[in-house]
């Protein structure tokens, strides 16, 4: 039935809890490949930022620094994907990395739609009420725009009701 599962992690161990259950989805289902997405959001640094000395950036300065730091996290990114994917069980299934630039839920239900990926497995907090209007939720938002299921697996500690 599924063909390509997407991943999003954000790095943190709460995102990996759904990890064994990808694993054990792709096993079960004779899954073929599983790509794994970290979508790094582009550095924000104002023109007339205040660094050092009270000394203000020149638009081409702050743009280099915009542009080094976006670099930076995306190495990053890649790295940490890598660490994922020599981590994961070989069971046959084809492992991806892939590192996309810009806002984290529409860019992983564009990458879904562009990439023909069948399903989308995420973590979530299981925030709700306040915590959720100031914090937001990624997963929530994924599961809303994307055009494809979007399994989502709650975080360990879940309190029901809350």
């Amino acid at each position: 039935m599924y063909k390509k599962i997407m991943v999003p992690l954000d790095g943190s161990e709460l995102a990996e809890c759904v990890l064994p259950h990808v694993e054990s989805i792709a096993k079960g289902c004779g899954v073929p490949k599983v790509i794994f997405v970290r979508v790094v959001e582009p550095s924000f640094l104002p023109i007339a930022a205040n660094v050092a000395g009270g000394a203000t950036l020149t638009e081409e300065e702050a743009a280099a620094m915009r542009k080094r730091q976006d670099e930076h996290n995306k190495a990053e990114a890649k790295k940490y994907l890598g660490d994922i994917i020599k981590r994961s069980k070989d069971s046959g299934v084809t492992l991806k990395a892939e590192v996309i630039m810009g806002k984290p839920a529409d860019s992983i239900a564009e990458y879904a739609e562009k990439n023909g990926v069948d399903l989308i497995m995420i973590a979530t907090h299981g925030r709700s009420g306040v915590s959720r209007w100031v914090f937001g939720s990624v997963a929530d938002r994924v599961m809303r725009s994307a055009c494809v299921p979007v399994l989502m697996v709650r975080a360990p500690g879940c309190i029901p009701g809350i």
